[in-house]
């Protein structure tokens, strides 16, 4: 006697949303994050892609795909005009659409992927016009997708984006991993270096879905496969990140580094009244180099974004300093080194000259040591200071009293 079945669809255990700003020099060199999409599905039927794709790479002018990818195949197509990927609305739609696949395919963990150019704290997904999202309204957009998954399905209000993967570059900052984790985000992966595009390969997808309960052996797993990746270029074969790190994003942990920082600027800012503290305190700032190494960059903005446990390392060492700052100086990096889950640097980054990583360990922090370095692209508009961080923590007041 034949029975009546009723046919439940797979239950997935990562949605994994792909936002691709294709919209400027980028497009081509990453549309392979889609093709890799594609294949990690192949290979694991437990990762779901929702992919919005704004491109000009198949020789029409500018349009948006709107898809999901599953077991090798692309399904749900929506073709349509360019999107504004640079509007904070578009990108909370897309989280919203993303949690939104995530409920219906049973998945347990939402990831987010960030697909364009970076500028740190100076915010990202740029396009050809020169507008770019700041980075607070990159975070804010998320936790309104959030809630706009919430808003229409309210059964499933236990959902949030669990990760952001930065495929783009010097997004390893202290101003947007705060920012994250205020938007409920758990994880961060991400490079506080430019890097050599089209960056972070899709298969961390993979990492992420075969260690789902366990963060420490996914972050590992996730900076192994982004810092033994390999491209092939008119330079040879290249890596795509000189470092690479996935960042625990806790409301706890989060708030014991902003408060660790900030008792290290208040005192820091404090003792440098005294001339001698403030040139000690210049010094080993100064010692730390920051982002954009390479020797083309020397004219960039990002060199005052320097590795905060480095930094922090440096000030805590000098002899100079009295016992108070430098034990605030431990505290803040032990507090910022506690964030991170897995990380890798390279002694010599080929595709950069072959400059050296090794201190590039965690999360950046803006810290100039010279007027011009503040906000060099404020004309334009971007700034690394106009966040809630760097108030929150007063990273203002050390930078006037050192700079």
């Amino acid at each position: 006697m034949l029975q009546n079945v009723t046919l439940t669809p797979s239950r997935r255990t990562l949605e994994f949303g792909i936002y691709r700003d294709g919209d400027n020099n980028l497009d081509r060199i990453q549309e392979n994050v889609v093709s890799q999409a594609i294949e990690t599905s192949a290979t694991d039927r437990n990762v779901q892609f929702t992919v919005e794709d704004t491109t000009a790479s198949d020789g029409r002018r500018m349009h948006t795909d709107d898809f999901t990818v599953a077991d090798g195949r692309v399904g749900h197509v929506a073709a349509g005009k360019a999107d504004d990927m640079s509007d904070e609305r578009n990108l909370a739609q897309f989280v919203a659409r993303t949690l939104d696949n995530a409920e219906a395919s049973g998945a347990n963990q939402t990831w987010i992927e960030l697909v364009d150019h970076g500028g740190g704290d100076g915010g990202g997904l740029q396009t050809r016009d020169g507008s770019c999202m700041s980075m607070p309204d990159i975070a804010k957009a998320i936790g309104d997708g959030i809630a706009l998954h919430v808003q229409e399905h309210p059964e499933d209000a236990g959902r949030r984006v669990d990760g952001v993967v930065a495929n783009q570059c010097l997004m390893n900052t202290m101003g947007f991993a705060d920012a994250l984790s205020h938007a409920g985000v758990a994880f961060l992966a991400a490079s506080p270096e430019t890097m050599v595009a089209p960056g972070t390969p899709t298969a961390v997808a993979h990492d992420i879905a075969q260690h789902e309960d366990d963060p420490s052996a996914m972050a590992h797993a996730v900076v192994d496969d982004v810092m033994q990746s390999k491209y092939d270029s008119v330079f040879g074969s290249l890596r795509p990140a000189a470092a690479f790190d996935v960042l625990d994003l806790s409301a706890a942990k989060i708030a014991r580094a902003d408060s660790a920082i900030k008792r290290f600027n208040d005192d820091a800012a404090s003792a440098a009244r005294d001339p001698g503290v403030r040139a000690a305190l210049r010094d080993d700032v100064k010692s730390v180099d920051g982002m954009v190494r390479f020797p083309e960059g020397r004219t960039l903005p990002w060199r005052a974004d320097r590795p905060a446990m480095a930094t922090y390392d440096a000030i805590a060492n000098d002899d100079r300093l009295a016992s108070e700052v430098r034990g605030a100086a431990r505290a803040a990096s032990a507090a910022v080194g506690d964030l991170v889950l897995a990380h890798r640097e390279s002694a010599s980054f080929d595709a950069f000259g072959g400059s050296d990583y090794r201190d590039a360990a965690g999360p950046t922090v803006h810290l100039p040591t010279s007027h011009r370095q503040i906000d060099p692209w404020a004309a334009n508009g971007i700034t690394e200071t106009h966040n809630a961080f760097y108030d929150a923590v007063d990273q203002g007041k050390l930078v006037r009293a050192i700079a």
